[in-house]
């Protein structure tokens, strides 16, 4: 990390962050494109900004130093949190956590933040505004089962809030036809053929091209799976420690939410899937465990049919590499 003269940890929250230089100590920022430009302006020549990933606070900031030919790393939250239990810190404030976060850049090798496309970047904002809209949808349809089950007590609640649903269903088309115009001409055809793995809808088939930029950032489908975080992890020491094997979740949180719901419909409808599915809770496992089987079963599904170009056929073998 000798190449950069001075190395800046970032804490970054709703209206403001905190920036921590290893030689200009503590200074904060507002969380606006201004608070971005005044902190670009600040810094000196070679120097490493490092944040937590934190969702949209953090992707903004990335995305504009980025722009600015500003080094960046974006590491894991997990990755902090265990190095500042490392050194038995005993307060946690924004700026302590700057301050750890600029220690965990000196001491780790970290690697540098690579930018989204623009497409990918307005993609991603989409997806976040329509979750927005389904969570809003979601909440007019109980009030709406609600007023059914009391009769309509108030006929003028029940159509404000039909209406409001009607028109959340059109802001959610809208965004969902956007979506699809914005997907490249060359990815139309892996879009169609990920919709024939039975269980994957349109959501999840969609933002799997989003974000893995079509497939193109991944050579084997464990590399994939690795980054969406559903891989297991072990927990055994010795004769006295056997805890449960659990997934990773160090990676995609969106991804791996969107994949658990389609493992539900996989189950019943992906032949693979089923058959994971029963093996597994035979064995007397959990529910919850073979679910996660099955996703991670979809994932590999996906892989292997985004990158051979062939539709989903239940007798067919991959012989891509893991």
């Amino acid at each position: 990390m000798t190449k950069y003269k001075e190395i800046f940890g970032v804490d970054i929250s709703k209206d403001v962050f905190d920036v921590y230089g290893s030689k200009s100590g503590h200074n904060q920022f507002e969380n606006t494109l201004k608070g971005f430009i005044n902190f670009q302006e600040s810094l000196p020549q070679k120097a490493l900004v490092v944040m937590e990933a934190t969702g949209y606070y953090h992707y903004r900031l990335a995305q504009f130093l980025h722009s600015k030919s500003i080094a960046v790393s974006v590491v894991n939250p997990l990755c902090v949190k265990r190095f500042i239990q490392m050194k038995l810190a005993k307060i946690k404030t924004d700026k302590s956590d700057a301050k750890f976060i600029c220690e965990y850049g000196e001491f780790n090798d970290v690697t540098l933040y690579n930018a989204l496309t623009e497409t990918q970047s307005e993609c991603l904002q989409l997806f976040r505004l329509m979750d927005s809209y389904i969570k809003k949808r979601t909440i007019a349809k109980n009030k709406l089962h609600g007023e059914e089950v009391l009769g309509f007590p108030s006929k003028h609640v029940y159509h404000s809030l039909n209406r409001n649903k009607k028109h959340l269903d059109k802001e959610i088309k809208a965004i969902e036809d956007k979506l699809m115009s914005l997907v490249k001409s060359d990815q139309q055809e892996q879009l169609t053929l990920l919709k024939t793995i039975p269980g994957i809808g349109d959501k999840t088939a969609l933002f799997l091209i989003v974000i893995t930029d079509g497939f193109r950032k991944f050579e084997k489908a464990s590399q994939l799976c690795s980054y969406v975080g559903i891989t297991p992890t072990i927990r055994e020491s010795g004769s006295s420690v056997k805890g449960r094997s659990r997934i990773s979740k160090v990676g995609n949180k969106k991804l791996r939410n969107l994949l658990f719901l389609c493992a539900f419909n996989a189950c019943k409808v992906n032949r693979a899937c089923r058959q994971i599915y029963e093996r597994i809770v035979n064995k007397g496992k959990s529910k919850k465990l073979a679910l996660i089987a099955v996703a991670n079963k979809l994932l590999k599904q996906s892989f292997a049919i985004a990158k051979s170009g062939l539709p989903y056929c239940e007798t067919h073998v991959s012989i891509l590499p893991k």
